[in-house]
């Protein structure tokens, strides 16, 4: 016999939906079909569509454990590094973020967490409050990249250099980093991992120039 429907069990079973179909494969009538009840009895534990989301969102950002061991940078970089190993397991996750969602009580808990390592590290307020606005997205282990051309097949050699000369004479810039910087040109691979980690790192390292004494 199924356990009784609860919101807990609701949110399991639709965090399990989303991770294996992804948001476009997520409804109310998939989500009973799983719980093996009529779709229509889950609104008597959430109201809508929205409200399941934040609590999925919720649930996500409350496995992240913030580190609490090494100096402020340290901490703060194992956190969120942390905190973008659980999205990616989640990959639904950052697209409701990124939507713009409510501040469900484990994003407070977690923004409280990362202001507590900054202000623990001697950080003061208005920097700490600086390393929020700065960070943005990052704190949650997703950015926004200006463009989206992850899901994109990339050209080979020869379509890379044909593209790259007919830009060249107006887009020399572009025309160079299209064959320099391509996922497989001759600056290494685009690995978004790195370069999520690069970015934290350099405003890491912002930040304790800004917090180091004057001499």
């Amino acid at each position: 016999m199924p356990a009784p429907l609860s919101p807990e069990r609701i949110v399991d079973a639709a965090i399990a939906l989303a991770d294996r179909e992804g948001l476009e494969g997520l409804s109310m009538r998939k989500l009973g079909v799983d719980l093996g009840v009529d779709p229509m009895s889950v609104y008597h534990h959430v109201a809508d569509k929205s409200a399941l989301l934040a609590l999925m969102v919720d649930r996500v950002v409350g496995q992240v454990e913030p580190v609490r061991v090494g100096g402020w940078a340290e901490a703060l970089r194992g956190t969120i590094l942390g905190a973008r190993a659980t999205m990616l397991r989640h990959p639904w996750a950052a697209k409701v973020l990124a939507a713009g969602t409510e501040a469900t009580p484990a994003i407070i808990g977690y923004v409280d967490a990362i202001l507590g390592i900054l202000r623990g590290g001697g950080l003061t307020v208005g920097l700490a409050h600086h390393a929020l606005h700065v960070l943005g997205s990052r704190i949650l282990g997703f950015s926004q990249d200006l463009f989206d051309d992850a899901a994109e097949p990339r050209p080979d050699l020869a379509a890379r250099a044909a593209l790259a000369a007919r830009w060249a004479q107006t887009l020399p810039n572009v025309a160079e980093l299209a064959l320099a910087a391509d996922h497989d040109g001759g600056l290494g691979g685009c690995d978004d991992d790195a370069e999520f980690a690069f970015a934290l790192d350099l405003i890491i390292e912002g930040l304790a120039l800004r917090h180091a004494p004057v001499p």
